[in-house]
């Protein structure tokens, strides 16, 4: 009963997982007391087997970093990569952005071409501030769908060049698939772009804006689910992130965490 209660809950993490893909391999999860073989098909997903311990992906460390692709650091030092995706802006950035620089944490900021057009004096004060604004892509499409590399390409470019109309720099080459969608075949085409994938190890259902969670369910997912080397994603749209992250912040500092930028990973 013990067993099946956990492959349940196992089938259930994967299923919030943001996407449907396509990814060609099948990856082998090993748990306490025996092996469950899980389809890849695309969709980012973490099965969390141990409290304060990194969670398993449905790919792993080492089948990533073949594609410069990460979602955690495999480390025992009790270090954090924050990062947001900013598909639009509602009015919870610059408190979040407070935040960070209360607590002198540097962030990524994975924003969309929407959220360039619209707001790009938050895109300049990110970048004023010591964070890195990574590529979202144009259009926040499923990009394992898109075959050929010019329409990739595009995606990807169209990011660049907004960014650099707005700050006069290029784009530091960092790449989130939107909803977590992606094939090996647009990991190897945003590496072969240059681009580092980052995908995450940490993060809960924060992006409905009309059902956003109170600051206890938050506080219960991400203080019991943070890990040395954690790649953590929060959505900048919401309000509950911009309420609560001074002080999550200070809880995960009262827990010994330090915050890194991602640029620890080149």
């Amino acid at each position: 009963m013990k067993k099946a209660k956990k492959f349940t809950a196992i089938v259930l993490l994967f299923a919030l997982s943001f996407s449907i893909g396509h990814f060609t391999a099948k990856t082998v999860h090993t748990f306490s007391d025996k092996a469950v073989t899980a389809s890849a098909e695309g969709n980012w997903g973490l099965s969390f087997q141990e409290e304060g311990k990194l969670p398993v992906g449905n790919a792993s460390v080492s089948e990533l970093k073949k594609y410069d692709a990460y979602y955690a650091e495999p480390t025992e030092e009790k270090v954090l990569y924050l990062t947001f995706d900013a598909g639009f802006e509602n009015g919870n950035t610059p408190a979040i952005l407070d935040a960070l620089k209360k607590h002198h944490a540097p962030a990524t900021f994975f924003v969309v071409g929407n959220y360039l057009k619209t707001s790009p004096d938050l895109v300049k004060r990110m970048a004023e501030e010591g964070h890195i604004v990574g590529n979202h892509t144009l259009n926040h499409l499923d990009m394992s769908k898109l075959s050929s590399k010019e329409e990739f390409q595009k995606e990807i470019s169209g990011v660049e060049d907004l960014y650099k109309e707005i700050t006069g720099k290029p784009m530091t080459k960092f790449y989130r698939p939107p909803q977590g969608k992606y094939s090996t075949q647009n990991l190897q085409m945003a590496k072969d772009l240059g681009y580092k994938t980052f995908f995450w190890s940490l993060a809960y259902v924060d992006w409905y804006e009309d059902k956003q969670p109170t600051k206890e369910e938050a506080f219960d997912k991400l203080l019991k689910r943070i890990h040395p080397g954690a790649i953590v994603l929060l959505h900048s749209t919401s309000s509950t992130n911009a309420q609560i992250l001074d002080e999550l912040l200070t809880k995960w500092e009262e827990m010994g965490y330090t915050f890194k930028s991602l640029n620890a990973f080149l």
